[in-house]
């Protein structure tokens, strides 16, 4: 699939609040020989280009999607991306509004629309299995997310001295995050869910945080691995 770099740029760059920009790819991966020279969070100009040995692997961000480059050999920054995500599916992953709007209950598609998928549907909701960092942009939409929704659970909340609770039903992925705990910078949290217990440490993002490319550094930043490899992943789809 390739993308038609008009009219489907601009709808991403719509749902995303940011200006559609072509200036530069983003590494997100790197391994082998060459790794700290492209390191996560690196930026390359257009028109530039990637020398890479034998045993190099990089993964290169950008407005069209994903290219994975295996060394040896000289790459051209511009090429157009083997394997870029549709619009709509990036849009739905990285939109805030979605979350807020997620009522408990079983989610279909996208936020609050088909059944659980394996992967989270939406960038924000906080995994309760996934331990970390966990980025967050609107700190009065968070929302919590189990992918085996099967049996109805409480997950126990603790950490700075405060401890709350949040209910799944059967057949329920989401959940809201208890008011009791405070969403901020830096904040750690204990999440026991089913007899598994789950450390994350909460990353409050800026409102200039925009755009795929943006988005994606920002997470480098922050150390929010897990949600940098969920926008990876759906941006090569």
């Amino acid at each position: 699939m390739v993308w038609a770099k008009g009219a489907v740029a601009l709808g991403m760059a719509a749902a995303l609040g940011a200006a559609p920009a072509w200036a530069d790819s983003l590494v997100v991966r790197s391994s082998g020989p060459s790794a700290r020279s492209y390191a996560p969070g690196k930026k390359l100009p257009d028109g530039g280009s990637l020398l890479l040995k034998a045993g190099d692997v990089v993964t290169l961000l950008d407005t069209k999607g994903t290219r994975t480059l295996r060394g040896p050999g000289r790459f051209s920054v511009t090429a157009v991306a083997a394997t870029p995500a549709t619009d709509v599916t990036m849009a739905a992953l990285l939109d805030t509004k979605r979350v807020r709007r997620a009522r408990t209950g079983a989610v279909r598609g996208a936020v609050g629309e088909a059944p659980a998928a394996t992967k989270r549907p939406n960038l924000w909701l906080v995994d309760v299995a996934q331990p970390g960092a966990l980025c967050v942009t609107d700190p009065a939409a968070v929302r919590l997310w189990r992918a085996d929704a099967a049996k109805p659970v409480t997950v126990r909340i603790s950490g700075g001295g405060a401890q709350a609770s949040a209910d799944f039903a059967a057949n329920e992925a989401i959940a809201a995050w208890p008011a009791a705990l405070p969403v901020k910078d830096g904040a750690a949290y204990r999440i026991d869910a089913g007899g598994r217990s789950t450390d994350i440490r909460l990353a409050l993002l800026g409102a200039a945080d925009a755009g795929i490319e943006g988005m994606a550094s920002a997470l480098i930043a922050k150390g929010c691995q897990a949600q940098l490899d969920l926008l990876i992943d759906t941006a090569a789809r």
